[in-house]
């Protein structure tokens, strides 16, 4: 089976997505694309930092207050 990066995975999708669309118009793409694609990347990165913050944000190359600011904006519990 061949493996997909993410960026042809989000690029697949979107194509996918204007498809659907079959012509109308659309607006907020890119804040609909972030808030798909961050939610599952911090409860990923939560997971696999054993819900360690500070690591957390580390993995993720932000500072624990942003991470603390993400987390509460999309209601990730930790």
């Amino acid at each position: 089976m061949k493996e997909h990066t993410l960026e042809e995975c989000v690029r697949h999708t979107l194509e996918r997505y204007f498809k659907d669309l079959e012509g109308e118009t659309t607006s907020g793409i890119w804040d609909m694309v972030l808030t798909a694609v961050e939610r599952p990347m911090l409860e990923v990165v939560l997971e696999k930092a054993a819900h360690n913050q500070s690591r957390a944000a580390e993995m993720l190359g932000i500072n624990r207050n942003t991470l603390r600011k993400k987390l509460d904006h999309y209601q990730i519990k930790v």
